[in-house]
């Protein structure tokens, strides 16, 4: 036999082969089913692994940080002060007191003070609404209060509110420039600046309803039934100098010595005027004319003086009333509410 040849073999007989007719190996053998209990654990287990590491749809994209909230005072200040030669109208809000804000502005424009504005924004929301509209016009200086309880006249957030004050106006002091701080709720009807004669440290406006003589004392007045002057917080001119810091200063203290408390429901006012008191001689001050600078209680209730001294008034303050709708009325009924028809002179627009 060759190499290359197979042998022959002879086929099997039939009975030689294994034929088996049991049941059980009459189906051919499978593997074991893939789709078990612990295979369907792991596969879901998998699937959660991979969409941790790479989650579905396109990928997102974090909105970038808004560049304000680093937006300091010294930068704020220094843009405000740019306009006015050294010198920034000031303001506070929070965000109830924008349409007051959008109000005040229109007069402050039509003065042709609006480029010299700075407002501190008491809360970032706010502050976001007023650079979109008005870029570099707002600062807000941390820690932002509760803005939703600064709002309500009297309460301790009302006072929180309010007693920032100081520190705000002694910072920019200190940066070397002259502030007017002015309240929202107030109107302009002519250019104050011309009024802050001579060369004092700090001009205010008296808050007492009494009608004085139009060529009345521009000093201090005498303390009042509870021991101190009735000077307003809300319309004050500074000038850097140290008997202005020294004020600032002494009122920070007295707000520290009168806090808020549900039985003596205080705002800042009252500390101001025991700064005032408890600074006489070493801080050079100046009252400017009540008739040109009112008081709402006066303003509003005595259509007498009203009369008797038209086309004297600069700034109006819509106080001695409480109240969002209340003070929008009275603004309304003596035509003082100027969002209503003129919102497009407003730097915010409509609100």
């Amino acid at each position: 036999m060759s190499l290359h040849q197979r042998p022959h073999q002879k086929p099997l007989a039939a009975d030689s082969l294994h034929v088996s007719t049991g049941p059980a190996s009459s189906a051919p053998s499978r593997p074991l089913p893939l789709l078990t209990l612990p295979y369907l654990f792991s596969l879901l287990a998998l699937l959660l692994l991979l969409a941790l590491l790479f989650p579905w749809g396109p990928p997102r994209h974090s909105s970038p940080a808004s560049p304000w909230r680093a937006y300091t005072l010294q930068d704020a200040a220094a843009f405000a002060a740019a306009a006015g030669n050294g010198t920034i109208v000031l303001a506070a809000v929070s965000g109830p007191y924008l349409p007051f804000l959008s109000n005040w502005l229109i007069s402050v424009r039509r003065a042709g003070r609006a480029d010299q504005v700075l407002v501190i924004a008491e809360d970032y929301e706010t502050l976001e609404r007023i650079n979109a509209a008005w870029p570099g016009h707002a600062v807000l200086i941390p820690p932002a209060p509760d803005a939703q309880a600064a709002h309500k006249f009297g309460s301790q957030g009302f006072f929180n509110f309010t007693s920032r004050r100081p520190r705000h106006l002694l910072q920019i002091l200190e940066l070397g420039y002259s502030v007017m701080y002015n309240d929202v709720d107030m109107v302009w009807l002519a250019d104050p600046f011309p009024y802050l004669v001579g060369n004092h440290d700090v001009y205010f406006m008296d808050d007492m309803t009494d009608v004085k003589a139009l060529n009345h004392s521009h000093e201090l007045p005498p303390p009042g039934k509870k021991g101190r002057p009735y000077i307003c917080s809300c319309m004050i001119f500074l000038q850097p100098t140290e008997g202005a810091k020294l004020l600032m200063r002494k009122w920070i203290e007295e707000l520290k010595e009168q806090p808020w408390s549900k039985k003596v429901k205080s705002n800042d006012q009252p500390a101001f005027n025991w700064a005032l008191l408890k600074t006489v001689g070493q801080v050079d001050v100046y009252l400017l004319p009540q008739s040109a600078f009112p008081t709402g209680g006066l303003y509003f209730k005595n259509k007498t003086w009203v009369k008797e001294t038209k086309g004297k008034h600069v700034i109006i303050h819509n106080n001695y009333i409480t109240g969002f709708e209340k003070k929008i009325k009275r603004f309304r009924d003596h035509k003082l509410w100027l969002v209503d028809e003129h919102s497009d002179e407003s730097p915010l627009g409509k609100l």
